[in-house]
């Protein structure tokens, strides 16, 4: 098991509502989306590390260390929109010219590329709530309630599955090839590395065609049912999810009729 879903077992959000989580971090992250400031996807990022490491008691290394894994996409992603390259002198660059060609940054750019940052980080950083505070099996009974078509939802859980089949394949046969010195040397981790690659992908088919054959045996009919353990809705919660969203969407709009 991921500590992912170790922490979303035993977080102490664990036995709220599905339901109120979802919402939480559905709407949270439209309205961060839709800003036109840093303020507020910055207040969104602050305010759902405070709910994850404060409410739901997850480590805060943990948290950071899940954050440092999207920075990267997101700095490649951002230097291509915050380079501005221009065959004429810009007054409105600051950079260095090479051979005629001008390269630099604007602060339009700067700008536009900063407001990309703190949207995507967060979004990640709602989604993080929500993985790390609900199990998938809750998640999955959630759009099942709000009509989302079974076949997206019987391809959710079944990669789902997957993912851990593949990590247990992988597993097994690296402790096989770290047994027979497979990784003595660097010539003989590339050609064990390789080896892995190249096998794992058959061996996964093989498991993942004997887990269908296990659920055709169990009288599967193209829906997987899990027991759903029924929890109350608690109003207090829907109302201090109601104020807090309300709040973020009101400096929503205020950013609009004056960007910050």
């Amino acid at each position: 098991m991921f500590k992912i879903d170790q922490y979303a077992y035993t977080s102490s959000l664990r036995h709220v509502h599905p339901g109120e989580k979802f919402a939480f971090a559905m709407l949270t992250m439209s309205i961060c989306l839709a800003a036109s400031s840093v303020l507020v996807p910055a207040l969104v990022t602050c305010l759902t590390a405070a709910a994850i490491i404060l409410v739901a008691r997850v480590p805060a290394r943990f948290y950071f260390r899940l954050l440092l894994l999207p920075l990267g996409f997101l700095v490649a992603g951002l230097l291509a929109i915050t380079l501005t390259i221009s065959r004429e002198p810009d007054p409105a660059v600051c950079g260095f010219a090479i051979r005629g060609i001008t390269l630099g940054v604007t602060i339009p750019g700067l700008y536009h590329a900063a407001l990309l940052f703190t949207k995507s980080l967060g979004a990640v950083s709602c989604l993080y709530f929500l993985s790390l505070t609900t199990p998938m099996v809750e998640i999955i009974s959630v759009l099942r309630r709000l009509k989302v078509p079974a076949l997206l939802i019987e391809l959710m859980g079944l990669v789902y599955r997957f993912i851990f089949v593949i990590m247990e394949t992988a597993g097994r046969m690296y402790i096989s090839q770290t047994s027979r010195c497979g990784y003595a040397g660097l010539k003989a981790s590339y050609r064990s590395l390789a080896q892995l690659v190249s096998n794992l992908f058959v061996k996964s088919c093989y498991r993942s065609q004997a887990l269908f054959t296990a659920l055709l045996a169990r009288g599967y009919t193209g829906e997987i049912r899990m027991w759903e353990d029924p929890r109350p809705v608690s109003r207090k919660n829907l109302a201090l999810i109601a104020l807090v969203d309300f709040i973020l969407l009101v400096l929503v709009l205020v950013s609009w009729r004056w960007p910050v």
